[in-house]
């Protein structure tokens, strides 16, 4: 974790994704909670996938997160807020370590700030509210780094981007570029076949 967060400080936003943020672009705030536990298999992360009947992005697997509130106290207060909405995450148990370069995401037309943190108190985690929120889970590091569970995934709108395969989860879009980034700067990563593109709709059904 400690090599993770030095090499957080010099990151810019190429290191997760591969779209700018147009010069002038002012999109609404939001924050994820990029969450590192310890677990029976090594470290690993927090993450959700959202109810299935949301207008926005359902079904998708994401960090938790949402955005920002005006009492919210900036992006780490924004991000630990939405955790515990989520997926009852306590903040009193998550020590911030950094934050990472505020990011773009032109579908939604937010700016994301991630949120490196570490989880030194962990609770059970379960989704909070139904209507949101399908499943939770904490999935090991070395899982995601598994050359076997690294490919990407196309659509047929031109969308072409990593993925990652999980226990009943397709990680892809937004959370697999920060995925991604966290392998690369934390040392994780393990050479993997980028030639491995897979129809984004067959590689959901198959989760």
């Amino acid at each position: 974790m400690r090599g993770l967060a030095a090499a957080a400080v010099d990151a810019d936003a190429d290191t997760f994704l591969n779209y700018p943020k147009p010069p002038a672009f002012t999109g609404r705030a939001a924050s994820v909670l990029m969450l590192f536990g310890e677990g029976h298999r090594g470290p690993d992360l927090l993450l959700l996938r959202r109810a299935d009947t949301l207008g926005s992005h359902p079904g998708q697997v994401a960090f938790p997160g949402g955005a920002a509130d005006p009492e919210d106290s900036g992006p780490v207060g924004t991000a630990l807020r939405e955790a515990f909405e989520e997926t009852g995450v306590l903040a009193e148990g998550v020590r911030p370590v950094a934050l990472l370069p505020e990011l773009h995401v032109p579908v939604s037309g937010f700016l994301v700030t991630p949120v490196l943190a570490h989880w030194r108190t962990p609770v059970p985690v379960a989704p909070v509210d139904p209507g949101e929120t399908a499943a939770v889970a904490r999935i090991p590091v070395a899982h995601l780094a598994d050359p076997a569970n690294r490919f990407r995934v196309s659509h047929p709108s031109g969308y072409t981007g990593p993925a990652f395969s999980a226990p009943g989860m397709l990680v892809w879009g937004f959370t697999a570029g920060l995925v991604s980034g966290l392998l690369r700067l934390g040392g994780w990563e393990r050479p993997w076949d980028a030639t491995d593109v897979r129809d984004l709709d067959s590689a959901l059904r198959a989760t």
